[in-house]
């Protein structure tokens, strides 16, 4: 008994004898004391401005309006003012703001199990697998988190079907890319960039990529000679550029080359799947079957970052275990969400909506003064306007008084704001926005 008084008062051995107490449910008197939670005081606007300036990188410029809730078409500041979201979170919300049938996939899964890495099988990520490549007619999946990480897959499942099945001698692979693309701002991303803004004073870049005009037919047909060339990747309608649409039959004639040349055509839907132009995919407007399709952004509805690619078997199965993969692709959680986000899209047929609501939008829209509104373009719910720069006016302040009137958009290179709305919206909703656009055009 002595020894183990003497055990006991060792100043080590009590510490974890307490700890052990505390941790299997033995109170102490301190393990029952009540812990105060202080009280936050609700931050202004301009204090959450001057916050993020002062603890975040500088990477972002904000339209100065500070969110704190969302449902459906809607987003609410933190003083409780209503705006009507015409960005989307560039077309992650095409489902709408906290899609309560999204929501709740989210909760149930991650009650029960979140992430299990590849390193095992999980009873969910077949189950995605399955759902998505019979929903769009592909024979495999590869699971990846955000959108640049799919056009990343993208591209080393194209380099690497390049050297097993297309015969290209060992690192001559090329991949020829749209000029005006956009897919992210990692490295591979940027250096297919013709924006100072993405790649100026992040070089040297990656080998092995050239650019041809977008919608440009003769020179893409000339690029595609090169036998060294693996693949062709673009947007079918370019997004971040301005939405850029191209002429007819543009993506028909590219499935064409591609197919004559033994070339592999990439389809960049990360922006424009999903719904948003009026059709399931983009590329689905001329009924073209692009070899690789990446998807992103919408495939969680905004709740969790999810993205994917999408191809056949001999171009998939040229990577095999350890050469490609990701931590959390493919996670529980980020494929039951992913699978109730494409339940939403198909069964409240989100797709047919955005082309009915994207025609009456852009027919408001044409009714726009030309001398301020010198161009409407898009397709479905993926819309924009070019503003005719003004010492009065410019589009960042055409934004700042959409704002004012309740309507959130964003501008992109310099004189184009994107309207892109969730694809929830019904006509007395596209009208009122309409009538907030026109009435914010003609102040100025």
């Amino acid at each position: 008994m002595q020894s183990m008084l003497t055990r006991l008062t060792r100043p080590g051995l009590a510490a974890r004898t307490l700890s052990r107490a505390v941790h299997s449910g033995t109170q102490t008197a301190s393990s029952v004391a009540p812990r105060v939670k202080r009280a936050e005081r609700q931050l202004s606007s301009e204090e959450v401005y001057a916050r993020e300036e002062r603890y975040g990188a500088h990477n972002y410029h904000p339209l100065p309006v500070a969110l704190e809730r969302g449902e459906g078409l809607y987003v609410w500041d933190i003083e409780g003012r209503r705006y009507y979201d015409f960005l989307s979170a560039y077309s992650a919300v095409n489902q709408g703001h906290c899609h309560p049938r999204i929501v709740a996939a989210l909760n149930a899964q991650a009650s029960k199990l979140t992430i299990t890495s590849r390193a095992f099988y999980n009873d969910v990520l077949g189950a995605y697998e399955e759902y998505i490549t019979k929903l769009f007619g592909y024979d495999k999946v590869l699971p990846m988190n955000t959108g640049v990480e799919g056009g990343e897959t993208a591209c080393k499942l194209a380099r690497k079907w390049a050297y097993s099945v297309k015969g290209i001698p060992k690192y001559q692979a090329k991949i020829i890319f749209a000029e005006g693309n956009f897919w992210g701002r990692t490295m591979a991303a940027i250096s297919s960039s013709v924006d100072p803004s993405s790649y100026e004073g992040f070089g040297p870049f990656m080998p092995g990529f050239e650019l041809v005009p977008y919608n440009d037919i003769p020179a893409l047909e000339k690029a595609l000679q090169d036998p060294n060339v693996a693949a062709f990747m673009v947007e079918p309608i370019q997004g971040e550029a301005g939405v850029v649409v191209p002429d007819p039959g543009y993506l028909t004639t590219v499935r064409e080359l591609c197919t004559k040349y033994n070339v592999l055509f990439i389809a960049d839907e990360v922006q424009t799947g999903l719904g948003r132009t009026g059709r399931r995919l983009a590329v689905d407007h001329e009924a073209v079957r692009p070899d690789l399709v990446v998807l992103g952004k919408a495939l969680s509805g905004g709740i969790y970052p999810v993205s994917a690619v999408l191809c056949d078997d001999d171009v998939m199965l040229t990577i095999k275990p350890g050469e490609h993969g990701s931590t959390y692709g493919g996670n529980p959680l980020a494929c039951r969400v992913a699978i109730a986000a494409l339940e939403v899209l198909e069964e409240e047929n989100l797709a047919e909506n955005a082309e009915k609501m994207g025609n009456i939008l852009r027919a408001g829209l044409n009714k726009l003064p030309k001398e301020i509104v010198t161009t409407v373009r898009g397709k479905g719910l993926l819309n924009a306007i070019v503003i005719k720069e003004t010492k009065d006016y410019d589009a960042w302040r055409v934004c700042l008084r959409l704002r004012d009137n309740g309507l959130l958009a964003k501008p992109t290179h310099g004189d184009i704001i994107r309207l892109a709305p969730p694809l929830v919206m019904n006509e007395d909703e596209i009208s009122e926005c309409i009538d907030i656009i026109q009435r914010t055009i003609l102040s100025f």
